[in-house]
């Protein structure tokens, strides 16, 4: 059980995040509670997703989940390993085996391997990474501006392991491979028809 009230439809109703929230609704067909809990702090959850926006552009989306993943991964964030694997697999195609890789640091991919596993070596060492990473990353193509973009978004996810961590939200997307309702679902459905 999560360790702070998550906020429901009526708590938000009249909010300014109005937009956001259908934003989110859209994306995934419904509100994560990991989003509904950052609206208790609007700036937060606003610099949050203004973060992911800028960092969506960068990387493909491919690489992103896979990062988004190892870094899940490396930081025990049940909740973020469960919603990356979830968008991993129906939004980016990944296979299953590809996203147990990636939980390890690793991929099928050459090129994404080396961007994965360098973002588990920044998030395992908390940034203190040898010249020899940076070396096998430049090596795999990357240039030094998608590197800093690796590092923005392994702190973007490292921001959002904490909030799941120290809250204990519990997952709230569907299992690869299972339909039906899932929590949450009702909450937002409302979203999507506006």
């Amino acid at each position: 059980m999560s360790r702070i009230d998550i906020p429901g439809r009526q708590d938000t109703a009249a909010s300014s995040l109005q937009p956001l929230f259908h934003f989110v609704s859209r994306r995934f067909g419904f509100v994560p509670d990991l989003y509904r809990i950052l609206s208790i702090s609007p700036h937060s959850l606003t610099g949050l997703m203004e973060m992911q926006a800028a960092l969506s552009r960068t990387l493909d989306v491919r690489t992103h989940e896979r990062i988004a993943i190892a870094v899940s991964e490396v930081n025990g964030c049940d909740y973020c390993i469960s919603a990356h694997s979830y968008i991993g697999h129906y939004f980016a195609k990944l296979i299953p085996e590809e996203i147990a890789l990636n939980r390890m640091g690793r991929s099928l991919d050459r090129t994404a391997e080396a961007a994965v596993r360098f973002a588990r070596k920044v998030s395992v060492s908390r940034g203190k990474v040898e010249t020899d990473d940076l070396n096998d990353v430049r090596a795999a193509g990357y240039s030094d501006a998608q590197i800093v973009e690796i590092i923005a978004l392994c702190a973007q996810v490292f921001l959002t392991n904490l909030l799941a961590n120290v809250f204990d939200i519990q997952p709230d997307f569907p299992e690869i491979g299972k339909t039906g309702s899932y929590p949450g679902a009702e909450w937002s459905a409302s979203f999507r028809d506006n």
